[in-house]
C-alpha cells in the first residue's frame, strides 16, 4: 500500500489577491475603453448599416434617380479585397445592393465613407463569386460627383451631335439603301 505525503503550501496573502484582482478589473475596464474608442464615430441606421465618416463633403445628396462617380474598395472582414476601382466609375445609385445605395444617399461630393453592409443588405445567402454566403461586407468609398441620369442622357446626346453622329434613320452597321 502507498501512502501519500501531503505538502504544505503557503498560505497567500490577502494583499496579493486583493492586487490580482485589482490588475484585473483595471484590464477589462482598459479593453472596455479600446473597444469603444476604435468604434467612435461609427453609425448605425435604422436598417443597421454602419458607417464612419472618414471625411465629410459638402453640398446635397444623391438620389436614387442619380448616377454616383465613386472610387471604392470593397473587403470581406477577413480583409480580402473582393473589388475595387482606384479611378472613379459611375454607378447607378438604385441599382446597387441595398446596403450600398443607402450608403450613398447619406455622403455629400468629396466624402469618404467606410461602410459595414450586413449580409440583408448585401447578397443574403447568395455566393457571389468571390463573396461567400450570407457575408458582411466593408466598403471604402469616395464620393467624387454625381449627377441625373436624365442629365448623363442629354449630355451624351450633346456629344452624339458634336461628332456628327448618325442621320437619324441610319442604322449603324447595316449597308447604305440605294435609290
Amino acid at each position: 500500500m502507498s501512502t501519500v505525503t501531503a505538502v504544505p503550501i503557503a498560505p497567500v496573502k490577502r494583499a496579493y489577491v486583493l492586487w490580482l484582482w485589482l490588475g484585473l478589473a483595471f484590464a477589462l475596464i482598459a479593453g472596455v475603453a479600446l473597444a469603444q474608442a476604435g468604434s467612435t464615430g461609427i453609425e448605425t441606421t435604422a436598417t443597421g448599416l454602419r458607417y464612419k465618416v472618414i471625411k465629410q463633403g459638402t453640398g446635397p445628396h444623391p438620389t436614387d434617380a442619380d448616377v454616383a462617380l465613386v472610387r471604392y474598395e470593397g473587403r470581406l472582414m477577413n480583409g480580402t479585397v473582393f473589388d475595387k476601382a482606384d479611378q472613379p466609375t459611375a454607378l447607378p445609385v438604385a441599382r446597387m445592393i441595398p446596403g450600398f445605395t443607402e450608403g450613398l444617399k447619406l455622403m455629400s461630393k468629396g466624402a469618404k465613407y467606410r461602410f459595414w453592409i450586413k449580409p440583408e443588405l448585401a447578397y443574403g445567402a447568395e455566393d457571389k463569386g468571390p463573396i461567400p454566403a450570407n457575408s458582411t461586407l466593408q466598403f471604402d468609398v469616395e464620393l467624387v460627383d454625381f449627377m441625373s441620369e436624365e442629365q448623363i442622357r442629354a449630355m451624351q446626346q450633346m456629344m452624339m451631335q458634336q461628332q456628327g453622329g448618325m442621320p437619324s434613320g441610319v442604322v449603324p452597321g447595316a449597308p447604305p439603301q440605294g435609290r
